[in-house]
C-alpha cells in the first residue's frame, strides 16, 4: 500500500484556504499513485478552542470537502477536524476516514483531551477505540495526546496491522513524538503512521513536523523533516503477520 503523509502548515481558522492547500496535496498524492493520503489533527483550522467558529455538524463543509476530494481523485483520505457535540457547548475532536467512493467508513473521537492546553474544557473526550478495514489493511486511528497512553493502543493491537496517529505535536516536545511513535510500533508489532503539522499556529506555538512511517519492528520506513510537504511511503501489510509469527510476543498479553 502506498501512503501519502501531508505535513501541512495549517493556516489558523482559515478553512477555505486550508481546503485549497489540502487539495493540492491530494492531487499530488493521487498522481503519485497513492492509495491513501493522511492529514494532521484539525487540518482545516489548527488546534483551536474556538468551538462556535470552527466546529461543524457531522455532514458539514469539511465532511463534504473530504468526500468530494476522495471521489474526485480516487484516493482514500484520513483527516482530523472539530465537530459539534451532541450535548452542551463542547465540541468533538475527531479523525475520519473516507474511502475512494467518498463514503465515510470510520469516525474516531479523541479519547484523551490535552488538559495542559485546556482542551478538556472545550472538547468532550471519546469513549471507545475505532478499528476499520482500509482496502484490506486492518487499521485503527488515534489523535495526538492519545499517543502518551499505550494502554489504548494495546486494546487494538491484536486486531490491526496499522495504526494512524494524526497530531498537532509542538516542537518543544518533538523528541517525545518520535520516541513514542517508535515505542507504539515495537510493542504492538504493527505499522505506525504518524502525521504532524508544521509551522506556527494562532497561539504562537511552533510545530516541526517529523511525520513518519514505522515498521512492525520499529524500523523507520520514511521520515519527513520540518518543512511543509508530501511524504510518500509504502508498506506491505503481510509483514505484520510474518513478524508476529517469528516473534509471537503479543501472545503473552492475555485478554485483560
Amino acid at each position: 500500500m502506498r501512503i501519502g503523509l501531508a505535513q501541512l502548515n495549517v493556516l489558523w481558522e482559515m478553512k477555505k484556504e486550508n481546503f485549497s492547500r489540502a487539495e493540492k496535496f491530494i492531487k499530488k498524492a493521487s498522481h503519485k499513485k497513492c492509495d491513501l493520503i493522511v492529514f494532521p489533527e484539525m487540518f482545516n483550522t489548527g488546534f483551536s478552542m474556538n468551538i462556535p467558529s470552527i466546529a461543524e455538524g457531522k455532514n458539514g463543509q469539511t465532511s463534504k470537502f473530504l468526500s468530494m476530494q476522495a471521489k474526485k481523485y480516487d484516493i482514500s483520505i484520513i483527516a482530523g477536524y472539530a465537530v459539534k457535540g451532541l450535548e452542551g457547548k463542547k465540541g468533538l475532536n475527531q479523525g475520519v476516514l473516507y474511502n475512494r467512493k467518498g463514503k465515510r467508513v470510520a469516525t474516531y473521537t479523541k479519547m484523551h483531551s490535552f488538559s495542559f492546553a485546556k482542551e478538556d474544557q472545550y472538547y468532550s473526550a471519546g469513549t471507545k477505540v475505532e478499528t476499520f478495514d482500509l482496502e484490506g489493511l486492518s487499521s485503527s486511528i488515534f489523535i495526538c495526546f492519545d499517543l502518551r497512553f499505550p494502554e489504548v493502543f494495546r486494546r487494538v493491537a491484536k486486531s490491526v496491522q496499522a495504526i494512524f496517529v494524526i497530531a498537532n505535536w509542538p516542537s518543544t516536545r518533538i523528541e517525545h513524538w518520535e520516541a513514542l511513535l517508535k515505542a507504539r510500533a515495537i510493542e504492538n508489532q504493527c505499522f505506525v503512521i504518524g502525521v504532524n503539522r508544521t509551522g506556527k499556529d494562532g497561539n504562537g506555538i511552533h510545530y516541526s513536523g517529523r511525520s513518519k512511517i514505522l515498521g512492525p519492528l520499529g524500523n523507520d520506513i520514511c521520515s519527513a523533516g520540518q518543512k511543509e510537504g508530501l511524504l510518500i511511503g509504502e508498506i506491505v501489510p503481510h509483514e505484520v503477520l510474518e513478524i508476529r509469527q517469528k516473534f509471537p510476543f503479543l501472545n503473552s498479553m492475555g485478554t485483560s
